[in-house]
């Protein structure tokens, strides 16, 4: 008997064993049901319009900062326009912008985040509210009872008219019409629900080709004298993935540099003439450009935007003509003058000073005191320091901006899509149903935007089911058009 009641005691051991397992199993259904809540939740807030907005209105905060500090400059820029004490607003000093990044914000790792959180929840929104509201436009669903009616925002109930009648009524206003029975349901403007999806798609586009040029996009400056070949290098911001941008088998010339200047002595356009040189130093594109007008080619982009002066020609007595560097001097903001140094002596004991405003042609000729002797142009001579100066030639140099963005594309069709979708979507969606049940006729209809022009076209049908006779006609004018067709 004990021997029975031990193995009683067994099996029931073992059969709570077995239920175990099967409480444990509910577990990892439990962690499912609370992982698929915390998703719905996710997208929930993704999908919502203040979150969105809120996005957007952060994202135009930091392009606005990128907009007001000047982006890509040196660090010694930075220290004498933002110093420490006093700092702007009290804490804005070179040390803050270059440590969070404010000296290339559209580059950085939390604006590049925030327009991927943008664009995540503008794709969200789109596959949870704007397809199936698209999906439920294109659905039609007849009326079937009097008191479905009621819910419209315009409803009537008239003891004359016909789905005959009211259909060329409806056709003349444009609607599609779907009849069945004694049931009617017509509808229009249904572009008006594709155009919010065009303008969630076209922002999408222009977020990724920002993203796009701020990853693989490069700028850079140069200073080319006139008639010198040059390869870009002076890279001054790029992206981490920019490297495939920068041009490496092939170069460009400045064939001439030069500038047109209004009779009052002021700079009316600068222009360079630039070739295109292939590795083996072959012409492949030529073209002048100037303000407003770059060169481009292989998605690079050449900007005319300074100049400056960078050599002279001159001969002493009967030397050999030499070319001598000029360099630009420090005014305090008081206008722009280059200068170079002549030497008169083969010990460089004795020298001579030029200087210029601009390349008119005109530089002004210093002594070895320090005097001015003269003030000659290209091409004329002069008596300084017991020598003869003869100006060959002033040498101008082209200042360049030189930007390669892959994203310009995309950002150009977003664009161009968004004024679509824009566009699209001020049609106005409207609705109406009718149905004929014995000696009563029920119309309603809705329309998403518009109202008041939807209810006076709605207005208007009404009072045409109310004339017969007038009923009749557009019926009959209907009749007869669609014979013609």
């Amino acid at each position: 008997m004990t021997k029975d009641k031990q193995q009683t005691t067994n099996n029931q051991q073992q059969t709570t064993n077995n239920k175990q397992p099967t409480t444990n199993n509910k577990q990892p259904t439990t962690n499912n049901k609370q992982q698929t809540t915390n998703n719905k939740q996710l997208l929930k807030l993704l999908g919502n319009l203040k979150f969105a907005i809120l996005l957007l209105l952060a994202i135009a905060i930091c392009s606005i900062s990128g907009t007001v500090i000047e982006q890509g400059q040196s660090l010694a820029f930075y220290q004498a326009n933002y110093p420490e004490d006093p700092a702007l607003f009290g804490f804005l000093s070179w040390k803050v912008i270059l440590g969070i990044g404010l000296d290339h914000v559209y580059r950085t790792f939390w604006f590049l985040s925030l327009l991927v959180l943008f664009g995540t929840s503008l794709t969200v929104c789109t596959f949870t509210r704007q397809f199936p509201a698209l999906k439920a436009a294109r659905r039609w669903k007849f009326y079937e009872e009097p008191r479905q009616f009621e819910k419209l925002a315009l409803s009537t109930e008239l003891n004359s008219g016909s789905l005959n009648s009211l259909s060329p009524l409806l056709a003349k206003q444009r609607y599609r019409i779907f009849q069945e029975g004694d049931k009617l349901y017509a509808r229009k403007g249904i572009l008006g629900r594709i155009g919010p999806i065009v303008v969630h798609a076209s922002m999408l586009i222009i977020l990724l080709g920002s993203i796009g040029g701020a990853l693989t996009g490069f700028m850079a400056q140069e200073m080319v004298p006139s008639g010198s070949s040059f390869q870009v290098s002076n890279i001054i911001d790029a992206g981490p993935f920019a490297a495939s941008q920068i041009p490496k088998d092939w170069s460009l010339r400045v064939n001439r540099f030069w500038i047109d200047y209004t009779p009052e002595g002021n700079i009316d356009q600068f222009y360079s003439d630039m070739s295109v040189l292939d590795n083996q130093g072959e012409e492949v594109d030529q073209q002048t450009i100037y303000v407003n007008k770059p060169l481009r080619y292989r998605g690079v982009t050449f900007y005319q935007t300074d100049w400056g002066v960078a050599a002279v020609q001159v001969q002493v007595n009967n030397s050999p003509i030499f070319q001598l560097p000029m360099a630009q001097l420090d005014t305090n903001g008081n206008g722009r003058i280059w200068g170079t140094w002549v030497p008169t002596k083969p010990d460089l004991s004795e020298g001579i000073v030029l200087l210029t405003r601009d390349l008119q042609g005109t530089l002004m000729v210093y002594d070895n005191s320090g005097q001015l002797v003269s003030t000659v142009r290209s091409g004329m001579a002069t008596q300084v320091n017991g020598v003869t100066l003869k100006i060959k030639d002033i040498i101008g140099s082209t200042g360049l901006q030189i930007k390669a963005d892959p994203g310009i594309p995309f950002v150009y069709t977003g664009f161009g899509l968004l004024m679509l979708g824009v566009i699209m979507s001020y049609f106005s969606h409207s609705q109406i149903w009718a149905l004929a049940k014995g000696d009563c006729f029920y119309i309603g209809g809705r329309t998403n935007r518009a109202q008041v022009t939807f209810e006076r076209e709605f207005i208007s049908i009404l009072d045409q089911l109310s004339e017969p006779n007038q009923a009749a006609e557009v019926t009959t004018v209907n009749l007869e058009k669609l014979e013609i067709t």
